[in-house]
């Protein structure tokens, strides 16, 4: 009797490790990664444009590169790019004008380590049964636009760009109530409308809508969305960022390839409190992002022409004063 309790004891003692931690089995491919703490700012509350993001949690790509993925939502427009260069968030999603502007003339060390929207989502948006054609037929119109300075260079470009007079055109600060500027008839038009949003979610709702692509009228074929950090963060962290796009270029090809599943994914991540989704809405929306967001350089991918193009535009604009320093405003972490 005394020798069976003897070998359940040693048993058991086996079963436990000498400091009482938790053994975890390693994977049948080897040992098992140890996770890093990754933190993203998303640029707005989750939609369609972040599907990538939560299909890669969802499968579970983060993890499988070691990653521990904590997604955060913005208490205003300019955080994601603020507290990544704070060194508060490893990555944030901004705009590449905004990054231009933030490391030419503010001084703020932040550098896009890849293009997640590859073009122009704001366009110049319209009721379907309104005049305009083209830029030059905004002379005499109101535009409502968001108060920011980019759109009212974008105006001037295109109306210049299409031989009109930019002085013809009134602009009015409507906020972010584009939709109901244009319904309301308080604006013939509006730039910032985002053909990806502000034009589905119209139709959604009833009003069928045209829109004037700005790279077809002189403004550069800038990148929407990109991924920053800042300088510090990259050069301490550079593996850790790279993991991390693995594991979202994984979540992109995921995405495209499956739509729909990645779609309903999103929609049960969304902030309903704050931000509720229509699945119709996010459906178009995905339709239309997907081209804009594939490389056949991989995902995330760039180069220097659109930031070129960009900073020399926005120099001419007025929009920045000083030279840009190209060379440290990106990185291409495709290659």
């Amino acid at each position: 009797m005394k020798k069976w309790l003897f070998i359940i004891l040693a048993v058991l003692l086996a079963g436990c490790s000498s400091s009482g931690e938790k053994q975890e089995a390693a994977p049948a491919g080897g040992e098992k990664k140890k996770e890093e703490k990754v933190t993203i700012m998303l640029d707005w509350y989750p939609n369609a444009v972040h599907s990538f993001l939560y299909a890669a949690e969802e499968k579970g790509y983060f993890q499988e590169e070691g990653i521990d993925l904590d997604i955060q939502f913005p208490a205003n427009p300019t955080d994601p790019i603020n507290l990544a260069a704070a060194g508060k968030v490893t990555l944030g999603i901004s705009y590449q004008p905004d990054v231009i502007m933030a490391r030419t003339d503010q001084g703020v060390d932040v550098k896009a380590v890849g293009a997640i929207v590859r073009s122009p989502l704001n366009h110049v948006m319209f009721l379907k049964d309104s005049p305009i054609e083209s830029p030059k037929d905004l002379e005499g119109k109101t535009v409502g636009f968001t108060g920011i300075p980019l759109n009212e260079a974008i105006i001037d470009t295109m109306v210049e760009q299409d031989k009109g007079n930019p002085e013809k055109v009134k602009m009015t600060d409507v906020g972010f109530e584009l939709n109901s500027a244009i319904v309301s008839k308080k604006a013939d038009a509006v730039v910032g409308a985002y053909i990806n949003h502000e034009v589905p979610l119209l139709k959604y709702e009833g009003y069928e809508t045209r829109n004037l692509d700005p790279t077809k009228y002189g403004v550069p074929n800038f990148y929407e969305l990109v991924a920053v950090t800042s300088d510090q963060t990259w050069e301490a962290e550079q593996e850790k960022i790279k993991a991390f796009w693995r594991a979202a270029e994984k979540g992109f090809e995921f995405t495209e390839k499956n739509p729909d599943e990645a779609l309903q994914i999103l929609l049960s991540k969304q902030d309903e409190a704050n931000f509720p989704l229509v699945e119709e809405v996010e459906k178009q929306s995905l339709d239309i992002l997907l081209p804009k967001m594939k490389s056949e350089e991989g995902f995330g991918s760039q180069t220097k022409q659109p930031w070129e193009e960009t900073a020399d535009w926005m120099k001419e604009a007025g929009l920045i004063k000083n030279e840009p320093n190209l060379e440290e405003m990106f990185v291409n972490i495709a290659n």
